[in-house]
């Protein structure tokens, strides 16, 4: 294959993302949401995805040469040849700038000559002569030779020249672990739940600047100065897999962001969309590398089920107009049962890997709810069961407010009014909990106070498809 040349750098990788490998049948619930996300309740629909393709590409794919075959290739081996680079090298910055070049030329070349025999290591060579090249000019002269010395490559992380290696174009490359490092360094401590997020999308997602400030509904300028500022943090912080004593609270981390990013595409906070795929599947897909990595992490495995779960509703949550449907007005018969089964096999499996924790619980109750056939089918006992378990472990408001509604749902709506209101300190006014009240005041018949809950909920939430759906609630209370 021919070297990339200069005048690649102009073409770029499409910046849109491959859906991945599809699920199978399950139940499922709304996800409870983290503090900086929604309150879950029957309010809005609260849901979660479709699986991706992300399983289906390896290094044995070399003779898929479409673009779409080619642009998945290019998005999961992007990490590794990153991570490599990182551990390698360090110099994050300038060592994700020589990525960019290489997947730039592999995307105008791999088209044209044909994938290589090994494209990661196809990638680490190309990213890696970048990159030395960078720093060469970079040096001081009086430097130059002892630097040129210390940056040769060694044969652990960059794949040999063609010819060299035993494959013709193969020879060593760095192991997958690398992706799991990297989301360590880009969840690091240091940083905040913000920044972790823009990070991850960036170096371990692949998505552009751009893209991700579409999806914050943030200026590109102030969304790269975020990143920048992200990278500057941890500039000098050591590529490596966190202590053991360390460790689980790392991961915690990383999966907490995973979580968030998936929230945010599945149900945005704000803007016109309830639903921003591009965020939800790209979420999956990570988890999924994840998984591929801890294969017996329960933790791991739980929160894949709850997404998977979710999204499987995806298909039946708006109507023609982009109109909030929620979870139990849906047509059951639009739900991914694909999905559905996949995610329920992942939550058996995930509460056979060990104690049940946040996620695997969360992951049962979503699959009680994707079980049902009907709206009136499901098993609100022992969703309500689950949640006992879960609220003792968390303290998170949204767990609580999934409960009070299972409460109203298993004991009737005063029971669960009753609930709601002992929330009110702990949730900080927030709308997700005045529509779950509207929603049990309108069971309970008191119309006047639902319609009432409705709009205040309606004036909290800055989603313009659930405005417009708890102030249609409130509408017709009114006549």
């Amino acid at each position: 294959m021919r070297e990339p040349g200069a005048g690649d750098r102009d073409r770029r990788p499409r910046g849109t993302l491959s859906a991945a490998g599809r699920g199978a049948r399950v139940p499922g619930t709304h996800p409870h949401r983290r503090r900086r996300d929604r309150l879950a309740g029957p309010g809005a629909d609260l849901d979660q995805e479709r699986p991706l393709r992300a399983d289906r590409t390896t290094d044995d794919d070399a003779d898929r040469t479409t673009d779409d075959d080619i642009e998945d290739l290019l998005r999961r081996h992007a990490p590794q040849v990153l991570g490599a680079l990182v551990r390698r090298y360090g110099h994050f910055d300038p060592a994700e700038d020589a990525v960019q070049e290489a997947l730039i030329a592999a995307a105008a070349q791999w088209p044209e000559d044909g994938v290589p025999e090994n494209p990661r290591g196809w990638l680490i060579r190309v990213a890696s002569r970048r990159l030395t090249d960078r720093l060469r000019s970079d040096e001081a002269r009086r430097r130059r030779e002892e630097t040129v010395a210390a940056l040769t490559p060694a044969d652990a992380f960059v794949a040999p020249p063609p010819g060299e290696g035993p494959t013709g174009q193969g020879g060593r490359a760095p192991s997958e672990d690398d992706t799991l490092t990297l989301l360590f360094l880009c969840c690091h401590p240091a940083l905040t739940p913000a920044a972790q997020i823009a990070l991850t999308l960036r170096a371990v997602g692949g998505l552009t600047t751009a893209e991700i400030a579409r999806a914050h509904l943030v200026e590109e300028a102030t969304m790269a100065q975020r990143i920048s500022r992200a990278k500057r943090t941890v500039r000098g912080a050591e590529f490596r897999r966190p202590e053991p004593e360390d460790r689980d609270r790392r991961l915690a981390a990383v999966l907490q962001v995973l979580y968030l990013i998936f929230n945010e595409g599945y149900t945005a906070t704000a803007g016109p969309d309830l639903h921003r795929t591009d965020l939800a599947r790209e979420a999956i897909r990570l988890t999924r590398s994840v998984r591929r990595l801890l294969p017996h992490e329960g933790r791991v495995t739980g929160l894949l089920a709850l997404m998977v779960l979710t999204e499987a509703r995806t298909p039946a949550r708006t109507g023609p107009d982009g109109e909030l449907i929620p979870l139990d007005e849906q047509d059951r018969a639009l739900w991914d049962r694909t999905a559905i089964a996949e995610g329920t096999a992942l939550a058996e499996e995930a509460l056979a890997q060990g104690p049940a924790g946040d996620y695997q619980l969360q992951a049962a109750i979503a699959a009680l709810h994707d079980e049902a056939g009907r709206a009136e089918d499901t098993d609100w006992p022992q969703i309500l069961a689950l949640y006992e378990l879960l609220v003792h472990r968390t303290r998170d408001p949204a767990a609580a407010l999934g409960r009070a509604v299972a409460v109203a749902m298993v004991h009737g709506p005063r029971a669960g009014l009753v609930e709601v209101d002992a929330l009110a300190g702990a949730s900080g006014g927030h709308y997700r909990l005045d529509a779950v009240r509207a929603h049990l005041l309108e069971r309970a018949g008191d119309h006047d106070a639902a319609r009432t809950a409705y709009l205040a909920a309606a004036d909290g939430t800055l989603s313009e498809p659930e405005a417009r759906y708890l102030r249609a609630r409130a509408d017709r209370l009114a006549l």
